[in-house]
């Protein structure tokens, strides 16, 4: 069994708030295999995400790394790939390499495909500058940012955990969380990188509905959960997601600090 990295863990800490704690819920390696799994999308999210780069240079970079995923990883190609924007990413994407060899070896392939899939659909939709037109673009788009996350994980609860779960629900659960994040985020994607996600035609109580039926798909998913660590794992970024929710709904922008770490302390203590 390889040593996971310590600098992994702090990366993770410093990369993904919403995550980090329920990460650490988990048992050994299953904690390894979910802990690298999100720095590798980290490292790809970066590239998306960098508003310095053009949609089209965002395509091309994002289409050849979701290649790269298909084989065993060659991280010169990558870095090759990357060529002159790594002066302008963030560490955690310099150092994809890292976090995949950190990842149990029996969760890589899980891991792997899940990055492909990821990158592919991120590189399709910068190229279209996420032009969300229909419900069904908006499906298209959340799955490959979120839903197709909910579908790795049931994979490594089943691979860990003997856990058994729907593959709809799970991409419910991811569609739900990221639903909440666009809500979140509505007025900075436009005012920051001229990005909607709403359908057209859409209201904002339209987005509303939509992220509660996909918690209610996510709460859903909860039920058919056994194995404590997952459900605590699980529960913590949905319970933020509908507490957040219903502080947007009240007409506020987020949670306060204080219902958070009260959030937090809620689910650990029914743990």
């Amino acid at each position: 069994m390889k040593k996971f990295p310590k600098d992994a863990m702090r990366m993770l800490k410093e990369t993904s708030r919403t995550f980090y704690i329920p990460i650490t819920f988990l048992q050994k390696e299953l904690k390894h295999a979910v802990a690298s799994a999100y720095l590798v999308f980290r490292a790809i999210d970066e590239i998306e995400d960098d508003e310095r780069l053009d949609n089209d240079v965002k395509h091309d970079i994002l289409m050849q790394v979701s290649e790269l995923f298909k084989t065993p990883f060659d991280n010169e190609a990558y870095l090759r790939i990357l060529g002159d924007t790594k002066e302008q990413l963030p560490e955690v994407a310099i150092r994809l390499e890292e976090w995949l060899e950190a990842c149990p070896e029996e969760a890589l392939s899980i891991v792997m495909d899940a990055a492909n899939e990821m990158a592919y659909g991120m590189a399709k939709w910068s190229k279209v500058n996420w032009n969300i037109e229909t419900r069904e673009d908006l499906d298209d788009y959340t799955y490959y940012v979120a839903g197709l996350v909910g579908v790795m994980l049931s994979d490594l609860w089943a691979l860990y955990a003997g856990e058994k779960t729907d593959r709809e629900l799970a991409i419910g659960y991811g569609r739900g969380l990221q639903a909440v994040n666009i809500l979140r985020n509505e007025e900075e994607d436009m005012d920051e990188r001229g990005v909607s996600f709403v359908p057209d035609g859409w209201t904002r109580q339209d987005l509303f509905d939509y992220a509660n039926e996909n918690l209610a798909q996510a709460d859903e998913y909860m039920k058919s959960l056994t194995k404590k660590s997952v459900l605590l794992f699980c529960r913590l970024p949905l319970a933020l997601a509908h507490k957040t929710l219903k502080a947007m709904e009240e007409g506020r922008e987020k949670m306060t600090r204080a219902e958070v770490e009260e959030t937090v302390k809620d689910v650990q203590i029914k743990a």
